[in-house]
């Protein structure tokens, strides 16, 4: 498990949640273990931090947000030319959420509640180009 850790530090990740005490433990967890994050709230919100953060290697989104949910998040991701793998987080398991996602190249998932063995070792299995001229 160290290894991945290791491996966990050297990533730029973006969590999008609007469950502000998930966001809280998440927070808590990934500081603790000296994890490099961000946070947004929503879908807007994500995409602001990700044209001045450009540099980010993943991102892990719930889809049920205000103003932009997940999946309208991940289609501006796309529509703006970015390549970067996204993790679904979500208590929902509704077939239309998830065959909307894999059109946008989605199939990764953690299905709440948040599971942080289970995030670590997906998280860490994943192909993850690290920032190359985005």
């Amino acid at each position: 498990m160290h290894e991945k850790i290791e491996k966990l530090r050297g990533l730029k990740l973006l969590f999008v949640e609007d469950e502000e005490d998930l966001l809280s433990i998440i927070s808590d967890a990934l500081t603790k273990l000296q994890a490099n994050f961000l946070t947004a709230n929503n879908g807007i919100e994500a995409l602001a931090i990700l044209k001045e953060n450009p540099d980010i290697d993943a991102i892990i989104t719930d889809i049920n947000m205000p103003l932009m949910n997940g999946l309208d998040m991940i289609k501006n991701i796309i529509d703006q030319g970015f390549d970067i793998p996204i993790i679904i987080m979500s208590a929902h398991t509704e077939i239309e959420y998830i065959t909307k996602a894999e059109e946008y190249g989605v199939n990764e998932y953690l299905l709440k509640p948040f599971d942080f063995i289970k995030f670590i070792e997906l998280i860490t299995s994943m192909e993850i180009k690290k920032y190359v001229n985005r």
